[in-house]
Formats: C-alpha cells, structure tokens, sequence
C-alpha cells in the first residue's frame, strides 16, 4: 500500500513570522544578509559565499551575462542558462568573467567603415552615447578611435558619413595600459577631465572602458560579489547528459560554480553527474544539485557529494510539473524537511550544506519566511525576468509593458536534458508554459526594495544576520481568513497601481 503523509503540504502564503524582542542596535542598517554558497567543515568558512542571498534561475529567459553583471554588483550570482551550445554558454561566462569591477567590456562598438547613421541606431539600441571604434567593429579589437555625441550634429551631417570622417582619431586619445588598477584609472580621468578611458593591450587591443559615472556607482555597491581578481563572481547550469563536455568548456571560460539543471534531482543521472566532476576535479570544482523536495532527496545528493542542494519542484510560476505529472509538495512543508535533513547531516558529520528555496515565492516577505525556514539562499525566476538587465524582449501589451518570460520545460526552451530520465533526446509533452510578467525597470532599484523588506522583518525578530535569524525565529501557521485579514480590506483603494502585499508583480 502506499505510504500516506499525515499532515497537509503547505507553503509560504500560510505562515506568518512572529515578531520578537529588539534591541537598540537591532536596525536594517546592522543587519548582514551575508549566506554560504557551497559547503563547508565545522570550524571552517565556506570557500563561496554571497553577499545577499538570492540567486537567479538558470533559465533562458534569466540568467545571461548582462543580468549576471548586475545582479553580482548588488551580492547576489547568478547561474548562466545551460540550455544552449557549450561554446555559447562558455561565451557568456567569459564576458561575465571579463568585466572587472569599474572595467566594463564594450557592448557598443562600431567600426570606422560604418556611418553616422550606424552610430545613430546603435545608439538607440543600447542608450550609450559613448562608442568606442576598433578595425573589426568588435568590443577587443585593434582600438582606432572613439565617437561621443560631442563629435557630430545630426542636424548638419549628412548619415552617410563615415564614423572615420568624424571620430576622434587614436591618436588623440588618453589610453591606459591592462596593469592600470581602478584608483590609477579613475586619477586618469579625473586629472584630464575624461568622461571615459579606454584600457587597451600591448597590441592596442580594445580591453574595457572606465567611465567617470561609474565612479560613484561603485561607491554605492559595497556588496559586490568579486572573486580575488576583482572580477564579478558567476554560476553556470549543466545537465545530465553532456557535463563530460561542457564542465571543461566552463571551468576554462572561468565559471566559479556550477549547478545541475534538473526538474528532479533524485536520480542516478545526478549522482554520475557529481561523481563525474568528483573523480575528475576533487574538490577544485563547485557544484550545486537538486531539486529535491524531503530529506531522503537531501540525503542522496549530499552522500553524492553536491556543494548545495535546491528544494523545490513544481512550484514556479511558468511550471506545470504538478497539473501535467501529480508530483511535487508545497514548497515551505518541503523546505522545513530538507532543512531538519541538513541540520541532522550537519550534526552527523560536521559538514554543513547550504539549500536554496527554488520556486513557490510570490510575495518580497517569502524571502524571509524561506531564511526563517532553512534556506541559506533562493533561486528566483519570475523575480528577475521583470528587469532591464533580463535577455527577453519588453513588449507592449494593452497599453502595459511587459517581459517575455518562459519555462525551461516549455516547447519553447525546448530544454529536453531538464527532464532527462534516459530516454529519447525530446518532450513528450511540456511542464512549462509560455508567457508575461509585469516590467518592473532596473534589477538594482527593485533588489535594494526587497531586500529592505527583508532586513526590517529580521529586526523585528530581533535578528542581526541568517544564521541568529534561523536559530530565534518564530512561525505559525495561518487559516484562510487571516489571510484575507493580511491584506487591505474593507476599503477603497485610492490607487490601483499601488504595490499591496509587496508581490513581484
């Protein structure tokens, strides 16, 4: 007979924190939201951490370079999408890997042959005034000269003008060499009133460029998320079927960890997986596993030798493993059992492995009920496909914006090797939908809102930084009316458009 479970699966909409004493110096400005990444020894730090604990999904319409960059610049990583050829993904990684903190790699670049007319269109394309102009048009070519606004007028030039005829030719530019550190390049600019510097090579190859605004934006992120090269720290996703390939290919382009992309990380494709990059890498390489929904789950992978294990399965926005294959569990039931799992691990064996709460959050406060819960850090889909920085395309949709958004498991991705069970190379039906979510602009100001949110809940808990926040913090379960009585009731709301409840809409 089949085993039963004796009590309901829940998740985060039904528990509450209870609030508990705070000190004077328990303020969001105290508060260190500071989590491991990968596993460590009793005694010991984890060799990866982040700053802020959030994570983006390792999904097409996520996680590319661009987001990478900006999410690592506010603590958090992100995990490339592995959905696509090795050499893609292996591209991607490096751009992120190439972009030193102030050293920004060219994504506008033109060469001298193009017009005024290409300098017009690319300008709308990424809204940057300043053009860096290289023999072959590309971000590390031979550096030939720079176009700014100041070095045509639309008005008086006819577009087919060539970018030679009016750029400000190499040898009237300030350079600086690849040693030059971030403090020497920002003097530069300063001492010569520069708007930008470009960073070439012993060959005069184009390497980065060092704007003057981006000084005091790097003052206003204390938290980035840079490896000892100063460079800004990024994952990569891998399956079950070519990691043989693709792990080498991603630890060459730079890759500091890795995760198994899989719907079900309960399964012998995992454990060869992670016995593979085991026997080949020891414990140089970094590698997240999952997902998995109790302790049993937890407990295989661990033994299999995963650096931290995701907790979650069927409760993402786009997903619909549960309504097309009935399997899965509310995501806080799954969570408070993975964790009783990892702190039972911990006791055992004094090695503690970090889980990430992936899927089920709706609203900012399901970040700090999952830390609450276990969770050392989320992965976030939906949360990160609304921004700027997000590869799909913002569109118009009755006269809202909105941003493509699809799931690894729809026809679209067609992201077979997710769902891998060692059958033919192809869906046989979707567990993924396609669609919209609601822009929302620039990842950095939505991030600063919502990890705020997360930073007062702890001090009304009384808690300074996760670990102290996990050990004192109080849940309860709520009925359906409390929460209706959550929300605002039995009123009339002045303005449609405000936030209430503070969901990622």
């Amino acid at each position: 007979m089949a085993f039963y479970y004796d009590k309901p699966a829940h998740t985060f909409n039904e528990y509450l924190l209870v609030p508990g004493y705070s000190s004077a110096e328990c303020i969001p400005d105290n508060v260190d939201l500071r989590v491991p990444l990968v596993k460590f020894k009793r005694g010991e730090k984890a060799s990866l951490s982040l700053n802020v604990p959030l994570s983006s999904a390792i999904m097409q319409s996520v996680s590319n370079d661009t987001l990478a960059v900006a999410l690592a610049k506010e603590g958090g990583i992100s995990f490339i999408f592995g959905s696509q050829t090795i050499e893609d993904e292996a591209a991607m990684v490096v751009r992120v890997k190439q972009n030193k903190a102030g050293f920004v790699v060219s994504d506008s670049n033109i060469s001298p042959d193009a017009t005024l007319a290409d300098i017009l269109k690319l300008k709308e394309r990424t809204g940057h005034s300043t053009v860096p102009v290289t023999e072959d048009g590309t971000y590390n070519g031979k550096l030939v000269g720079i176009v700014t606004s100041r070095d045509y007028r639309i008005s008086r030039m006819d577009p087919s003008t060539k970018v030679s005829d009016f750029m400000t030719p190499r040898n009237r530019l300030i350079v600086a060499p690849k040693q030059t550190t971030l403090k020497e390049a920002n003097d530069i600019i300063w001492d010569n009133k520069l708007n930008a510097l470009p960073v070439v090579d012993d060959d005069d190859n184009l390497m980065y460029m060092v704007f003057r605004k981006d000084y005091d934006e790097h003052k206003l992120n204390p938290l980035e998320l840079l490896d000892a090269d100063k460079r800004y720290i990024v994952g990569a996703g891998i399956n079950t079927r070519d990691y043989a390939q693709r792990v080498p290919a991603l630890i060459e382009a730079g890759a500091d960890v890795l995760c198994i992309d899989s719907s079900e990380g309960y399964s012998e494709w995992q454990k060869r997986t992670l016995t593979f990059i085991r026997e080949n890498y020891g414990d140089s390489v970094k590698i997240g596993a999952g997902n998995v929904v109790d302790g049993d789950g937890f407990r295989f992978l661990a033994d299999a030798g995963a650096d931290f294990i995701k907790v979650g399965i069927g409760g993402g926005s786009i997903c619909i493993t549960r309504e097309q294959k009935g399997i899965g569990r509310g995501q806080a039931t799954a969570l408070i059992d993975v964790a009783h799992a990892r702190n039972k691990y911990y006791e055992e064996t004094g090695v503690y492995i970090p889980i990430c709460s992936d899927g089920g959050m709706v609203y900012d406060h399901h970040i700090t009920l999952a830390l609450a819960m276990g969770a050392d850090f989320m992965m976030l889909g939906r949360y990160f496909a609304r921004f700027d920085e997000s590869p799909t395309n913002k569109v118009n949709i009755n006269g809202n914006y909105m941003k493509e958004y699809w799931g690894e498991g729809s026809a679209r991705a067609r992201n077979w090797q997710r769902y891998d069970m060692g059958g033919a190379g192809k869906l046989s039906f979707e567990e993924g939908v396609d669609s919209y979510v609601p822009y929302a602009g620039a990842l950095k100001d939505n991030v600063a809102v919502s990890l705020a949110k997360v930073r007062s809940t702890m001090c009304n808990c009384g808690a300074l930084d996760v670990p102290e926040f996990q050990r004192i913090a109080r849940l309860t379960l709520i009925s359906s009316t409390s929460i209706i009585e959550g929300g605002a009731h039995d009123v009339i709301l002045k303005n449609k458009t405000s936030q209430v409840g503070g969901n990622f809409q």
